[in-house]
């Protein structure tokens, strides 16, 4: 799930939130996003937290920021429910809302 919080927040643009099943899948997950946007836009997070639990990993990519949970984690912040308020970004689009090729 991606959200647009650019007009709620002033520290991030986007959120985006996934689901691992468990730490070593979280973990994975959050090392594939670092690995794919480095690789692809030629970025690095400017702050990783939570990789040595791998309950929740929070990549800090400035104006996007990445949150993987496992499900109890996610059940429990209910970030979606906490920014009800702002627009959802429909998958397999950009950040203008422009279907991905």
């Amino acid at each position: 799930m991606a959200i647009d919080v650019a007009e709620l927040l002033v520290i991030t643009d986007y959120f985006v939130i996934c689901t691992g099943r468990n730490d070593r899948q979280v973990k994975t997950i959050a090392d594939e996003v670092e690995d794919r946007l480095r690789e692809t836009l030629g970025i690095k997070p400017i702050g990783r937290e939570g990789t040595d639990e791998g309950k929740w990993v929070l990549l800090d990519f400035a104006d996007v920021v990445v949150h993987v949970f496992q499900p109890e984690e996610r059940d429990f912040y209910r970030l979606e429910k906490l920014w009800s308020d702002a627009p959802r970004l429909p998958l397999g689009a950009d950040v203008t809302g422009e279907p991905v090729a």
